[in-house]
């Protein structure tokens, strides 16, 4: 699904990658954890397009997508990926079902087509009850399903998910792996999770461990 070769990253003079090899199968979930300012989230949002590369490659389904343009950029993070945050960064202004179809309006869907994916999904995590709230009207693993939702609304194959139990207790935490799962399981998706949980890094497929900007 995924194979990054050879990448580098600086910032302000700083190398903060220093040449990561990384393979990630088809269906995995993989755990991605290290020591802070190791390079874990620059890895994830260089996979996932949003900060550019200074050297190096990253195969999605064998395409280079280090190569991409602009639009074929925005394409990418819109269609073939999703991304969970420890935050969430819904909108709080907006409800449940709204934050979740926006992805969908965005790639051009009808609102109609849009809603019934979005309840669909609503409905497969646990959360129907919730499509009318707001964000400030819900507990944190309600969020979080939201924020999973919403990752999922246009059937991307990846998600990244940086701390994604950050703010949960232990029992929601589970609750999310378990849901995780469930997820690779009914939707084929594949999974990059950061994660200073060690408990929970075990429940992933496999652990990849990156210290001062290299695998280890």
């Amino acid at each position: 699904m995924i194979q990054v070769n050879n990448l580098f990253k600086k910032f302000n003079n700083t190398q903060v990658l220093k040449g990561v090899n990384i393979k990630i199968e088809k269906n995995e979930i993989v755990a991605l954890q290290g020591p802070s300012g190791a390079g874990k989230t620059t890895l994830l949002k260089s996979i996932g397009l949003l900060d550019s590369i200074d050297k190096g490659s990253i195969l999605f389904r064998n395409e280079d997508i280090t190569q991409f343009n602009e639009k074929q950029q925005c394409f990418f993070r819109n269609q073939k990926i999703g991304f969970v945050f420890q935050f969430h960064n819904l909108l709080p202004e907006f409800s449940a079902i709204e934050n979740i179809i926006l992805p969908s309006l965005i790639a051009g869907h009808s609102l109609t087509e849009a809603k019934k994916n979005a309840n669909s999904l609503l409905s497969s995590l646990n959360i129907s009850a919730q499509k009318n709230k707001k964000p400030n009207q819900m507990s944190g693993g309600e969020q979080q399903r939201v924020a999973i939702a919403r990752a999922l609304i246009n059937s991307p194959k990846l998600i990244l998910a940086d701390e994604p139990s950050g703010n949960l207790d232990s029992k929601q935490s589970n609750d999310m792996f378990e849901l995780f799962n469930k997820i690779r399981e009914n939707f084929s998706v594949t999974f990059l999770i950061i994660t200073h949980n060690n408990r929970l890094a075990k429940m992933a497929d496999r652990i990849i461990n990156i210290e001062d900007g290299k695998i280890i």
